[in-house]
């Protein structure tokens, strides 16, 4: 019985050092918070703009620009290249798969073009 008075004892006096010590330190934390929170980005719709990813509509018809846009390739990439980015496209977005037929038919028609050559 003893024993757990002093466990519990140990226990408050650890909380209580440990509350003072933040307590004590969260001056200078605010202030390196503030600090840091000015260096970071500014978050507002004229970065988000500026994402990694394509801002447009498909053209009405495909060139070899857009359809390598599409595959992820270069427009001079190898058709073993194209295979390849095709079919982990297409297995991503086929139809069967809950992927849309509007883009399955849009890699399906980039590969065509681009193995034209």
């Amino acid at each position: 019985m003893a024993s757990t008075a002093v466990v519990a004892g140990i226990g408050l006096a650890v909380v209580g050092f440990t509350g003072r010590y933040i307590v004590k330190s969260m001056p200078t934390l605010s202030k390196k918070m503030a600090e840091a929170y000015k260096v970071l980005p500014k978050l507002d719709a004229k970065s988000l703009a500026n994402s990694k990813y394509y801002k447009g509509g498909f053209e009405p018809t495909m060139t070899k620009r857009e359809a390598s846009l599409i595959l992820g390739v270069s427009p001079t990439a190898s058709k073993s290249k194209i295979k390849e980015r095709y079919k982990k496209l297409i297995v991503l977005n086929h139809p069967d798969c809950q992927g849309s037929p509007y883009l399955a038919s849009k890699i399906s028609q980039a590969k065509d073009l681009l193995e034209k050559k």
